[in-house]
């Protein structure tokens, strides 16, 4: 089957040598003698079908030039689209995170103690362990046993310190601890994790009165967590049978899968000397 540029070529070969038949006969003959008027008639359906071909094979190349433009026309937009898309993505991150440390600059203005902001470059994967990677360490006036916040409550401990990063156990952390008090009837406990996204308050006594829906805050007594910092509300209570203890589960106040943010307290809080 023969190209598109050769079919042009043989029409455009077939155009002019009609062309010159034509020339030829009429030049030599007025053109109103009969045999110019026959050649006429027999040139014109040939010369005819090749303007034809020559039309249709040009509005053929001229429509490819043309689909080629638009499809990188098309290329182009699309390009500058998502560039367009992922600048508003960006943008819609930065308005987020500027919310989410103007909400960490007025919690940290209420602490009784230096803070500094943190964020969280890592997590374990291990479902056993409950710990994250911040990106500040000792060069930043950081070291062990110092603990984290957010604006919505305690997030945890620093358990390992290195220059520039540091590990933080999550209260939810079965090996965490923090001392603790039912706000609304001052009864205490102990704030222990379970490695998964809740916690319990242990040697709650059966006497004390814990319900549902109470809210428990730090005591001040562990010497690690200032007093009163909010740790999650009481979602459900178990009187165990013989025991002197009751079980009392807790959901966290800090939704530790969006956690990305945190403020280090830089000074452990002075014991408190009593519960008022």
């Amino acid at each position: 089957m023969l190209s598109k540029k050769t079919v042009l070529i043989l029409a455009g070969i077939l155009l002019l040598t009609v062309n010159l038949i034509m020339l030829a006969v009429t030049t030599r003959r007025p053109a109103a003698s009969g045999l110019g008027r026959a050649m006429i008639a027999f040139v014109a359906p040939f010369q005819e079908l090749a303007t034809r071909a020559v039309k249709t094979i040009q509005d053929g190349w001229w429509n490819y030039f043309f689909l080629v433009s638009v499809s990188q026309e098309n290329q182009r937009l699309l390009k500058e689209l998502g560039k367009s898309h992922q600048k508003i993505i960006q943008q819609s991150e930065l308005e987020l995170e500027n919310q989410r440390l103007r909400e960490l600059l007025g919690f940290k203005r209420s602490l009784p103690a230096p803070a500094i902001a943190a964020e969280i470059i890592g997590k374990d994967p291990s479902a056993w362990f409950k710990t994250v990677i911040i990106d500040k360490g000792s060069s930043d006036g950081l070291r062990r046993g110092l603990p984290a916040v957010s604006s919505l409550g305690v997030v945890g401990q620093i358990v390992e310190v290195s220059g520039r990063q540091s590990r933080l156990m999550l209260i939810i952390d079965r090996n965490s601890g923090a001392d603790a008090l039912v706000q609304r009837t001052r009864a205490r406990g102990v704030v222990k994790g379970t490695s998964r996204d809740e916690c319990y308050l242990d040697y709650v006594l059966h006497a004390d009165d814990v319900r549902v829906g109470d809210l428990v805050v730090s005591s001040g007594f562990d010497g690690v967590y200032p007093k009163g910092l909010l740790i999650g509300t009481v979602t459900a209570v178990d009187f165990k049978g013989g025991d002197f203890f009751k079980d009392v589960q807790i959901t966290p106040a800090v939704d530790f899968d969006k956690l990305e943010e945190v403020l280090i307290i830089l000074e452990s809080p002075p014991a408190s000397a009593g519960v008022h």
